[in-house]
């Protein structure tokens, strides 16, 4: 399910979320819709968009979350250095993952990248990873969410699962940060807007957070579907 709120901050947008839908902030994923800072006339908010990835919203499974969150403050923290799989479910996801790309024709071995208390990261190691990434990681992306389907099957909506090789999401991550502050610098010269290319909602959430600093840039998601688009405007050009 989606879900569309606002606040002064981001911070507050989330909270307002967390309480309405009544989920542990760890049961959604957040994509940020838009940012407009403050000024002399006009109120400053941060709209986003929640996709819920748990079913179970009631108020004993509120208590039940908290109760575990009591019992080890460590509990969100991403674990790394244990590749090998731990029980059923990471044995059959990373199967699962293994056969998909034997069957596309591009095998490589699918080991665990880190564990959170909602997150499962896998890693591919494979000669063939820059076929399996694609073009701006759509291929990746796509293999991604077959296995995020996957594990819904298996009864794991409360997990969302990060697929990633050569380090590319990381790699990307800095590419995007650098390609923000490019667009702000040429949007404030030239006072006009500048309108990136259709993203995924993480790629999005990386401009906006990039950005969300600089007092005289704004962004703005613009679009349908997954893959909307970001533009950076100079502030007071809409």
């Amino acid at each position: 399910m989606e879900y569309e709120f606002e606040g002064r901050t981001e911070k507050e947008a989330i909270d307002k979320a967390a309480e309405e839908l009544g989920l542990e902030k760890d049961d959604f994923d957040v994509e940020i819709l838009e940012i407009q800072k403050q000024g002399l006339f006009k109120k400053g908010y941060v709209k986003i968009k929640v996709h819920t990835r748990n079913r179970n919203s009631s108020a004993g499974a509120r208590s039940s979350n908290r109760s575990e969150e009591s019992r080890g403050a460590g509990a969100r923290k991403a674990i790394y250095g244990e590749p090998l799989c731990q029980n059923e479910f990471e044995e059959k996801l990373t199967g699962f993952a293994a056969g998909l790309i034997e069957h596309m024709g591009y095998p490589g071995k699918v080991t665990i990248l880190f564990r959170e208390k909602h997150k499962l990261g896998l890693k591919i190691d494979s000669e063939h990873s820059s076929i399996l990434i694609g073009k701006k990681g759509k291929n990746l992306d796509a293999l991604q969410l077959l296995l995020n389907i996957y594990a819904g099957r298996l009864g794991r909506e409360d997990v969302r699962v990060i697929l990633d090789t050569e380090n590319y999401r990381i790699r990307r991550e800095e590419n995007l940060v650098r390609l923000a502050y490019n667009v702000a610098e040429k949007v404030r010269e030239s006072r006009s807007s500048i309108l990136l290319e259709p993203m995924n909602p993480f790629d999005r959430w990386v401009i906006h957070t990039t950005l969300n600093d600089i007092n005289d840039v704004e962004t703005k998601s613009e679009g349908d579907g997954l893959y909307k688009q970001v533009r950076v405007y100079f502030r007071g050009l809409k």
